[in-house]
């Protein structure tokens, strides 16, 4: 059987989850479906810090401009992030269209900056089969959700991380049912995780701490969890709180804590390219977020063997930790219920009282994370077995 064309668009301005996804998401396909071949569309450069990772997956990467124009692109702050977003949508839009044109792959996987591919689908024919991938609850203002209602009816089909995602969006009614599919991410990699939380942090490798990990920005809600560590820590005076993360909000966290007295209790630990060997060691895993879809590092820190306290902000972590009964939820951005959720939490440690349970319990929900299982999924999708050969 020949193989098929599967491209991939997914620019992105800093270092996020997504894009390691994308890479997996093509090395699974191609890998395990056995029927793709794989390849990612490098913009402007963004994949290319990851390239000796991708040409060992077997996947092509397909360049738009010279890797350093990445650079020039403002990035920090939602003004200067903004002004990027419209340069790429407007420098890329004649590569994209000739792109598409000229090969003609079988299928397109669009995950972020979405608008391009969707605007090409409105105003042209293309042979290509259209796959916008929901990364995120996303937001629908004006502009998206005029685009989404002439757009929709041309797309092939839609995945969502979550069923909650999935029930959002058919409650849209902006595409038909039989069009939306759940594709939990491939965020597991067993062998490499595996190794990796292994590895003694070489910090705080012999204390108690809990350990948080995220961009520092609005959506992760660090503020909150400052504010309940400070709470905690006359009950608990050998605790620290290690945050693993660069963002816009560093600098005014960073002065909250000099303003609380507690820089010897929280440490930031700026971008670990190892978060793993923290969440195995750490006492628990804490997300404070405002919104998650589906949670990256909650599913890893499951994987790793923490538990996971996270507040219960839509979408993904109410599925993921099934509604509490395989971790900790607070009610979102509620400082009162973060902090007697933390008490909860260490009173059961304490008492040794249902926390097996729990990381049994989570670590059986997010198998269907890995490569593998996301590969053999997304294969279904794209080649259902009646029409397979």
């Amino acid at each position: 059987m020949e193989k098929k064309e599967i491209y991939y668009w997914s620019p992105s301005l800093v270092n996020i989850a997504t894009n390691q996804a994308v890479i997996r998401s093509a090395y699974g396909i191609s890998k395990y479906g056995k029927k793709f071949n794989a390849h990612i569309i490098n913009f402007f450069g963004e994949f290319q810090k990851y390239e000796e990772d991708i040409i060992k997956k077997n996947i092509n990467l397909i360049n738009f401009f010279n890797k350093k124009i990445y650079n020039l692109f403002p990035r920090h702050g939602y003004l200067k992030s903004r002004i990027s977003f419209i340069l790429i949508y407007i420098l890329s839009f004649f590569p994209l269209l000739n792109l598409l044109k000229k090969n003609k792959p079988e299928y397109l996987v669009i995950h972020l900056i979405t608008s391009l591919p969707l605007t090409l689908l409105v105003l042209f024919e293309f042979k290509t089969k259209f796959i916008l991938r929901i990364s995120g609850l996303p937001k629908l203002g004006i502009l998206r959700r005029i685009l989404w209602k002439i757009s929709l009816n041309k797309i092939h089909t839609i995945t969502c991380p979550t069923e909650s995602t999935k029930k959002y969006i058919i409650s849209l009614n902006l595409v038909e049912k039989n069009k939306i599919y759940v594709l939990p991410d491939p965020i597991i990699d067993i062998s490499n995780i595996s190794k990796l939380k292994k590895i003694e942090p070489e910090i705080y490798k012999n204390q108690n701490f809990i350990f948080a990990a995220g961009r520092l920005t609005k959506q992760k809600n660090i503020s909150l969890m400052i504010d309940a560590f400070q709470k905690i820590t006359a009950e608990n005076k050998n605790l620290y709180l290690l945050i693993a993360g660069e963002g816009e909000d560093k600098n005014f966290l960073k002065k909250k804590v000099k303003k609380l007295k507690l820089e010897d209790k929280i440490i930031f630990l700026g971008f670990s390219k190892n978060i793993f060997q923290y969440m195995f060691k750490s006492v628990c895993f804490l997300s404070t977020s405002l919104w998650e879809d589906p949670g990256f590092v909650l599913i890893e820190a499951g994987f790793c063997r923490s538990t996971v306290i996270s507040s219960n902000c839509e979408n993904g972590p109410k599925e993921i930790l099934m509604n509490g009964k395989s971790g900790y939820l607070f009610e979102s951005n509620n400082l009162e219920s973060l902090v007697s959720t933390l008490k909860m939490f260490f009173e059961d440690k304490k008492n040794n009282k249902n926390i097996y349970e729990k990381k049994i319990k989570l670590l059986n929900y997010i198998k269907r994370f890995t490569i593998f299982r996301h590969s053999l999924t997304f294969n279904k999708i794209l080649l259902p077995y009646k029409k397979q050969s």
